[in-house]
């Protein structure tokens, strides 16, 4: 498969998980899914928020690129993560666990990273743990 047809295909399996029951959309083409609903009285971070969270990231073909589970959770700005992730955070409370699906353009677009060829769709289980 090409870049174009592989990019082709993220975009197509994404259109796809967008129409699955209990999938919801956020702006940019970002979806999730909750899988753990935490606080209810919760406060949201904004992108100058230092969050923490565990997280594991796939691609669309189930291979895993990264994760913080068998180590210490992610602690970071939360304006320094790729968009995806900005859209996605804002919207969750301490105790949140969502499986967040993430498109290209919201990700790292055409560029390739180690485990992520360029064009792919992103996934991310997400579990926020705080928020400073």
């Amino acid at each position: 498969m090409n870049k174009k047809e592989y990019a082709q295909a993220n975009k197509e399996w994404l259109l796809q998980k967008s129409q699955e029951k209990g999938v919801n959309a956020l702006s940019k083409g970002v979806y999730y899914r909750v899988l753990t609903e935490g606080k209810t009285d919760c406060r949201h971070p904004n992108p100058r928020s230092i969050v923490t969270a565990h997280y594991t990231g796939w691609t669309i073909d189930g291979q895993q690129f990264d994760s913080s589970r068998n180590g210490a959770p992610l602690a970071i700005r939360l304006c320094d993560l790729i968009e995806g992730w900005i859209i996605a955070m804002q919207q969750m409370c301490v105790g949140d666990k969502w499986e967040v699906y993430i498109p290209a353009e919201m990700g790292y677009g055409k560029i390739s990273q180690p485990g992520i060829p360029g064009g792919s769709t992103l996934i991310f289980e997400i579990e926020l743990l705080g928020i400073a």
